[in-house]
């Protein structure tokens, strides 16, 4: 459960206290590096994997000169701008050096909580990474106001994970993990290895920020614990300041904290879907899509038969047989005016009959739940 080898999706988080320097304002280059040789490693064991990277700010504000002290939103947003463009050429310069692409994905708290947006951004990172590119993920700050920000790359870590369906999520910090107390103020305070809930108790052990760059504290990771281990995805807090850090966790040497969920990613996704209060629809299907859907196969367009109710792409339907006895729940593919288009047709025939190709199946297996 904590090796980092058996990962198959990885995100690592990587705080602006860990890759700036902090009195230069500039990449520890020599840091970087390192790090980009052990995502490599990872990579080429057939990881696949995301990096929600922290710093544009920080560098873009060097960058142009700003003064020290609070920033205004829109000195903020600028220094965004200018920082964003360093930040993703330093990734693509060192990942290139081990041929791999690297692709610039910047989100905002609505693509994390808008269906549509959610949608879209979980395909493209699903594509990406099916072409074995390694997503390095930012907040959009140029474009997000206070009131619409993450705020910590820690929360918008593990609602990547969350989103792409991660089974791991690393929190690179300055920091090794959760400590009953501050071991900074508190010389008896003791770390904890392994987290299984995070219990009122656990959350008052949470502190502050200790760093003028970083946004997060302990309260920020313990909030990220809770949504990767209801996402079913492990998440690790360690001590990223160290060059080699992650390295050294994938070697097992490096002490952290481990929040260990219960389910799996897929299972965990599963049981959400189950247990959705409200259908938006139904599909009907035939006796051909009955069979494949008990055998574990996705529901395809020809299986269906009927369409009723009206729902969007993502929404949450019933899947029934001819009799009207429910079969299934799942995640459809198509809006509903798009499905009846669809149905009854063989999937070859989806970008002819829509304009547009989208995916074979209706209801892919891996957001559809038998009865």
């Amino acid at each position: 459960m904590t090796s980092l080898t058996s990962s198959r999706r990885l995100v690592v988080k990587i705080g602006s206290s860990i890759l700036v320097d902090e009195k230069k304002g500039t990449i520890r280059h020599e840091w970087l590096e390192a790090l980009t040789r052990d995502v490599a490693r990872l990579h080429k064991g057939g990881c696949e994997i995301v990096l929600v990277s922290s710093g544009a700010i920080r560098l873009g504000r060097t960058h142009l000169k700003l003064p020290s002290g609070a920033l205004k939103l829109e000195e903020s947003q600028a220094a965004a701008a200018t920082g964003q463009i360093r930040l993703a050429h330093a990734y693509q310069e060192s990942l290139a050096r081990h041929g791999i692409t690297v692709a610039q994905v910047l989100l905002t708290l609505d693509d994390s909580e808008e269906r549509r947006r959610y949608l879209n951004a979980r395909q493209t990172m699903g594509t990406l990474l099916g072409l074995k590119a390694i997503p390095v993920i930012n907040e959009n700050d140029t474009v997000a106001t206070d009131e619409i920000r993450f705020g910590d790359n820690d929360r918008l870590g593990a609602r990547v994970a969350e989103m792409i369906s991660a089974d791991t999520l690393v929190l690179l910090s300055d920091i090794d993990g959760l400590y009953t107390a501050d071991p900074r103020s508190n010389k008896g305070a003791q770390h904890i290895a392994e987290i299984r809930e995070v219990t009122p108790e656990i959350e008052a052990m949470a502190g502050v920020a200790a760093s003028e760059l970083s946004n997060g504290g302990m309260v920020t990771k313990l909030m990220a614990g809770r949504i990767a281990m209801a996402a079913g995805c492990r998440m690790a807090i360690a001590d990223g300041r160290a060059v080699g850090a992650l390295g050294a966790l994938i070697d097992g040497a490096a002490r952290c904290s481990w929040f260990l969920p219960e389910a799996s990613p897929l299972s965990a996704r599963k049981k959400w879907i189950k247990g959705s209060l409200k259908s938006s629809g139904t599909l009907v299907v035939d006796d051909g899509a009955v069979r494949a859907l008990s055998s574990g196969k996705s529901l395809l367009p020809a299986g269906v038969t009927a369409i009723d109710g009206e729902f969007k792409r993502g929404d949450v339907v019933d899947v029934k047989d001819k009799k009207g006895h429910t079969l299934a729940r799942g995640l459809v593919a198509y809006a509903a005016e798009d499905a009846r288009r669809i149905a009854g047709r063989k999937s070859v025939e989806i970008e002819k009959l829509l304009g547009f190709r989208g995916r074979d199946e209706i209801v892919h297996r891996d957001d559809l739940v038998v009865e």
